[in-house]
């Protein structure tokens, strides 16, 4: 779906991540963790098209005949502006306008899509809100919607569950889980939270010293990993079925 060939990225001629080679495969759910500093948001715009490689290329091969890249973008809702007044419908509606025109009108059946995306997200009946007066939670399922009002085929997410609370983490995290498997979407995951990212995402990739350290979550999520990158010692538990990481530091 996405391959990286000896990329190095960074601004100007400084780089920041360096030695990229790996490939993001079709239907994959792949985590993207690191310290704050590492490289995630650099590697996000890389993805995105909105950082040029310093060397290398990054690729999306086409995979069987039609197909066409289609990336739906969820960024943490604290960016975006709220100055303006507009409904849920209308926040989720903008996710169409790449493909209709910004000055054009949306269709029925754009409304159609619009309203079954609100559903998925379970907040169909808040669409003539306003959403400068939805919850976190609400917003980020907005946000959700209006990716993929869009139809991607592949669904990136900048730290989705910035901000929440145990709860709120847990019903965003399974809204993605479910249109990851209903849509057979291939999902990019951007967060800081390990104990998340260790119970939803079949592919992990941690940024350390400037480049990936790539493999399944099961094998690349250990103990002594963690604590080399992160500087501190960490205990990985399994409580009730669920990956648990704790700091050495509090016990």
């Amino acid at each position: 779906m996405i391959q990286f060939n000896n990329v190095q990225l960074g601004y100007g001629k400084k780089p920041v991540l360096t030695s990229l080679n790996f490939r993001i495969r079709k239907g994959d759910f792949f985590g993207i963790v690191g310290p704050n500093g590492a490289g995630k948001t650099t590697l996000l715009k890389a993805i995105l098209g909105l950082l040029k490689p310093i060397k290398g290329k990054i690729t999306f091969p086409e995979n069987g005949k039609g197909y066409k890249k289609s990336i739906g973008y969820v960024p943490q809702h604290a960016s975006v502006d709220e100055i303006y007044p507009i409904t849920v419908r209308e926040m989720v509606l903008m996710g169409k306008y790449e493909k209709i025109g910004i000055f054009k009108r949306p269709k029925e059946k754009d409304y159609e899509i619009a309203k079954e995306m609100l559903k998925n997200v379970g907040i169909e009946n808040l669409a003539d809100k306003n959403y400068r007066e939805l919850s976190d939670g609400q917003k980020q399922r907005t946000l959700i919607a209006r990716a993929m009002v869009g139809e991607p085929n592949i669904l990136l997410l900048d730290e989705p569950i910035e901000g929440m609370d145990i709860q709120g983490e847990m019903a965003i995290m399974e809204v993605i889980k479910t249109l990851h498997a209903e849509y057979s979407l291939t999902v990019i995951l951007v967060s800081h939270e390990l104990n998340i990212v260790a119970n939803y995402v079949k592919t992990l990739a941690i940024i350390d010293k400037g480049t990936l350290k790539i493999g399944p979550v099961n094998s690349i999520l250990t103990e002594n990993t963690l604590a080399n990158v992160y500087g501190i010692g960490v205990k990985i538990a399994n409580i009730s079925g669920q990956k648990v990481i704790i700091s050495k530091l509090n016990e």
